[in-house]
């Protein structure tokens, strides 16, 4: 049986992913610690061995497991618990068959180095790792494939990508819903609130990510996930709105075909295809309906109004800590505007003056010290700035 070690298992990825895991050997879970009651159901239901939450007490996390297992009438399993910042790390790093990196933030950065080098298979959903990382992350994997992405768009196009060669692509089409307020102009967003970046119109994802694609900033990030996963120039991937999200990504080669991938908003499908990757897993979601009247809409993007793609292609031509900090300032920013001390608008206004003012270091010369400092240099500067 597969082994699977699952990075965010209480998060929304990884709860999905448990959702689809039958038939794998679930031999670790790493979590935040902030719901124990939920990974202790985890535990459970699953029959893990091993947990690491990067906060709390080992006894809060044994005592969480034992409370659940006495409602359901059933003995507490023997659990070993690590705790702390490196926990997960650890356990990325013990070589499970598959590792499912599904933590938010550029804190995945160093489980993703440790599963490339032990060797096992990466199913990645923190696309933040490979952007703050990229040069190191490139480095480590030992083959194309050793990196399977779970970004429903990342994962059409992987799919896509095996109708050709790599000398035959000619782009990468990556597609975005619009978020809440596609078609607005940039001065009909002055007094966005928090409640209302939170309303996406398809997905239901974490608040980070959620105002991320209110701004467009996760598909700038995407843009560079993409260009790093699949070697393909940033001038080479158009990014296009389709508010319908079903067709997830499209590759168009170079004879003028466009292969596209297309199935309904669901995040199952690409977490249990990284998973089984190259295999197919059998109906892990119901399929499109082509037998019902149904539409599709394509629009350009407006990236004078929502500037995070454009400053996506500007970091990733700048220098190797540029997306570094564009991750780094970007998440402060956010913070403050949830918090309520920072407008919507601002939030892309700070991450292009943080950008502009960062030197940069060379490919060369990356290594997990530059990247912390560029990433610690980007969030103070970018909590001065917001705090103006």
């Amino acid at each position: 049986m597969t082994t699977l070690t699952l990075l965010g298992s209480t998060g929304s990825i990884g709860t999905q992913a448990l959702e689809v895991a039958a038939g794998y050997d679930v031999v670790a879970l790493a979590a935040g610690g902030g719901n124990l009651r939920l990974l202790a159901e985890q535990v459970l239901d699953h029959d893990v061995p091993l947990v690491a939450v990067a906060r709390g007490e080992a006894q809060e996390v044994r005592a969480a497991v034992a409370a659940v297992a006495a409602e359901r009438g059933v003995l507490a399993p023997a659990v070993e618990v690590l705790v702390g910042p490196g926990a997960a790390t650890e356990l990325a790093g013990a070589g499970s068959d598959v590792v499912l990196n599904g933590v938010t933030g550029s804190v995945g950065l160093e489980p993703t180095l440790a599963a490339l080098q032990a060797g096992s298979r990466l199913a990645l959903a923190n696309k933040e790792s490979l952007v703050v990382g990229g040069a190191l992350v490139r480095a480590a994997r030992r083959s194309p494939d050793q990196i399977v992405p779970v970004d429903s768009e990342h994962s059409a196009m992987a799919q896509a990508l095996r109708s050709g060669t790599h000398s035959e692509v000619a782009r990468l089409v990556l597609t975005a819903s619009g978020g809440p307020f596609r078609g607005r102009r940039r001065e009909e967003l002055a007094g966005v609130t928090a409640a209302q970046a939170l309303a996406h119109p398809t997905w239901d994802m974490g608040p980070v990510v959620t105002v991320n694609s209110a701004t467009l900033v996760n598909k700038g990030l995407e843009l560079i996930e993409a260009h790093l996963l699949f070697d393909v120039p940033t001038e080479d991937i158009t990014v296009v709105v389709h508010p319908q999200s079903v067709v997830h990504s499209m590759v168009e080669f170079t004879d003028g075909s466009t292969i596209a991938q297309a199935s309904p908003p669901d995040m199952r499908l690409p977490i249990a295809l990284a998973l089984s990757w190259p295999a197919r897993p059998p109906r892990a979601v119901a399929p499109c309906r082509w037998d019902e009247a149904t539409s599709w809409t394509f629009e350009p993007l407006d990236e004078d109004t929502f500037r995070g793609v454009r400053l996506a292609r500007q970091a990733a031509a700048a220098s190797a800590t540029h997306p570094a900090v564009l991750n780094a300032a970007n998440e402060e920013c956010v913070a403050a505007f949830l918090a309520g001390r920072l407008g919507f608008l601002e939030i892309t206004d700070v991450v292009e003056q943080v950008l502009a003012e960062h030197d940069g270091v060379p490919a060369a010369a990356l290594d997990l010290r530059a990247v912390h400092e560029a990433e610690a240099w980007a969030r103070r500067r970018a909590q001065e700035l917001a705090a103006r």
